[in-house]
């Protein structure tokens, strides 16, 4: 079952078309993601979805309902700019936030203290926001999306200004959030953790989707025509290779996609005689690859 579907969806700036007849769907319990380059809508859209903005044509819903005041409460966002109050503290900023949420003031404390202490952040309650780094503020904001329990998640570039750990903190939050039942729409530039995480995706190119559905899904319809190869010797043997695309390359290892699929053994015979291979294995391409291969192809076919 869907709880959040976007129809038919246009936004116009004057004359730009930012959005141009976006749908998709988004089911229940699931981790969703929105995929594309700078300028592509996808904020424009996520700000659409909490009736920040409003569509110049189509309807999203939530529920079944109309977005709007009603639904904006089922609806924890994290937008891409961040906005605390740089003069208040910590602690303070939180219960403001939460209460603004519909959370009675007890209610407001006892689950920012859960939240604060799960972040490793009960200590900065009586900091003033502006004393954290951007790291630390990034962590406050998310907590205060996610206070009030709702039932939709929307996170804008979550993972900005986290360093590796922290990062590795917010993913695990955030699958326990979907265990718990929980829908996640997220839009991130970090592939990795699209990869790790979500189970559906929606790929926009110039305000236009160009791909969407379950994530294991596109893999597999793109073959396996990527090749990743470990080995010992010399990696200029790698520089001979004809008809293929290099997504990793070291002194030790190389990931690239095949132009033509036949060719693979070929590539094998041309790695064995130059050098020992330890691994040599088809997979899937990674969405990264897809990514640059589906807006590629779609700059393409607008230039036809």
């Amino acid at each position: 079952m869907h709880i959040l579907r976007v129809n038919g969806v246009t936004k116009r700036f004057g004359a730009f078309t930012a959005v141009d007849n976006v749908g998709f769907e988004v089911e229940t319990g699931r981790i969703f993601g929105i995929l594309g380059p700078n300028g592509a809508g996808k904020t424009t859209t996520i700000r659409m979805m909490n009736y920040i903005t409003i569509p110049d044509e189509g309807e999203i819903t939530i529920h079944g309902k109309p977005v709007g005041p009603a639904t904006q409460p089922l609806i924890g966002y994290l937008p891409e700019e961040r906005g605390l109050y740089k003069k208040m503290k910590v602690g303070e900023h939180l219960v403001y936030l939460a209460r603004l949420k519909g959370l009675s003031e007890t209610q407001a404390k006892d689950r920012l203290r859960y939240w604060l202490e799960r972040f490793e952040a009960l200590d900065w309650i009586k900091k003033e926001v502006g004393e954290l780094s951007k790291g630390m503020q990034q962590k406050v904001q998310f907590i205060a999306t996610i206070v009030h329990d709702p039932d939709l998640y929307i996170f804008d570039e979550p993972f900005s200004g986290l360093d590796p750990i922290n990062s590795e903190l917010l993913k695990t939050v955030i699958l326990e959030l979907k265990a718990a039942g929980k829908t996640i729409l997220f839009s991130t530039h970090r592939m990795e953790q699209v990869e790790q995480m979500c189970d559906d995706i929606v790929l926009y190119n110039e305000g236009r989707t160009i791909l969407s559905g379950k994530v294991q899904d596109i893999k597999r319809s793109f073959g396996k025509n990527t090749v990743q190869l470990e080995f010992d010797g010399d990696a200029g043997f790698l520089d001979r290779l004809d008809g293929v695309r290099f997504q990793n390359r070291s002194n030790r290892f190389a990931e690239f996609t095949v132009d033509n699929e036949s060719h693979i053994r070929e590539i094998l015979a041309q790695a064995v005689t130059a050098v020992e291979v330890t691994r040599f294995e088809r997979v899937y391409p990674s969405l990264h690859e897809i990514f640059i291969q589906s807006v590629k192809n779609d700059r393409r076919h607008g230039l036809q």
